[in-house]
């Protein structure tokens, strides 16, 4: 079980969470690389997701940590190799490394990155796999493609992690499940069990396609949490429409076996419903560990 402090949250606020989750037996700290909110008011705090990270990496020494997901548009993949390869040595390497296309159009427009068509960004996402995998495992990189290009290129120090994990998040069934058939050790996407199981069906069919072993790809699910007694909480919760995890907690853990059953092996709770304050979401994530998780 991980935990997914929200962008939104204060350096203190997500340090005070991060360090909580650590010691209450959580099992990794995502986080998410946005620049600013996905709405019309866009005013609001958003922290930036690598040099949090970085910061997690000292401060928070137990758990793996990564980014859900890097927005591949945003950087150079040969910029991002580098940076992930220094938070792995700083973390004693517990990186994990999770990439996408990018989708969330108004921060592109926003910070003038280009945003590309669809295929566009999947295609892109396909070429920095290969870009970063390389660097991470050679003493040079030169590659020459379609949209990148790098020569004879170095990256030193290598991460501790040989090689770091890559998670590839998403679950475009023709594009991106084929991405992570080819290069991913992890996958991850929203969803509730029944998408799940149809998700890692065709993620199934794309590794034996590719003559890859299915079962070395680690697959994690992510859905809000409505951990409560009162149905009317779990309703309005779903009215967000997104997936939820909700109920009492038998009826929570009864879900999560769905989840287990289905191929799931993590599951990442993000504190988007927990409350406003971080005694809320910690009564929250304590009761969720204490009542669900470890029975």
């Amino acid at each position: 079980f991980s935990f997914w402090p929200g962008p939104n949250n204060s350096w203190q606020d997500t340090l005070a969470l991060s360090q909580h989750a650590e010691r209450t037996g959580w099992d990794g700290i995502w986080y998410a690389d946005h620049f600013m909110p996905n709405a019309a008011d866009t005013s609001g705090p958003t922290s930036e997701c690598w040099t949090t990270l970085a910061a997690l990496a000292v401060a928070v020494p137990r758990v793996r940590i990564g980014p859900l997901v890097t927005g591949n548009t945003y950087r150079h993949p040969a910029v991002l190799a580098k940076m992930a390869a220094n938070v792995d040595v700083i973390s004693g390497g517990r990186l994990v490394l999770g990439l996408g296309s990018g989708w969330q159009e108004n921060e592109h427009r926003s910070y003038d990155i280009p945003f590309y068509t669809v295929g566009g960004r999947l295609n892109r996402l396909d070429e920095a796999c290969q870009v970063i995998t390389s660097l991470f495992a050679n003493e040079k990189t030169t590659f020459e493609g379609k949209y990148y290009n790098v020569v004879d290129a170095p990256l030193a120090p290598k991460p501790v992690q040989q090689p770091i994990p890559l998670l590839i998040g998403g679950g475009g069934e023709q594009k991106t499940l084929r991405i992570a058939a080819k290069y991913a050790n992890e996958w991850n996407v929203w969803g509730d069990p029944a998408l799940l199981r149809q998700k890692m069906a065709v993620l199934d069919r794309h590794c034996e396609e590719l003559g890859r072993d299915p079962g070395a790809v680690q697959r994690s699910a992510i859905a809000l949490l409505a951990l409560s007694d009162d149905a009317s909480v779990v309703e309005r919760t779903r009215a967000s429409g997104r997936p939820v995890l909700g109920g009492t907690a038998a009826e929570v853990r009864d879900t999560l076996g769905e989840y287990i059953a289905a191929g799931v092996d993590e599951f990442v709770v993000p504190d988007f419903t927990l409350g406003r304050s971080v005694e809320g979401k910690i009564e929250v994530m304590d009761r969720f560990m204490e009542a669900v998780a470890k029975l």
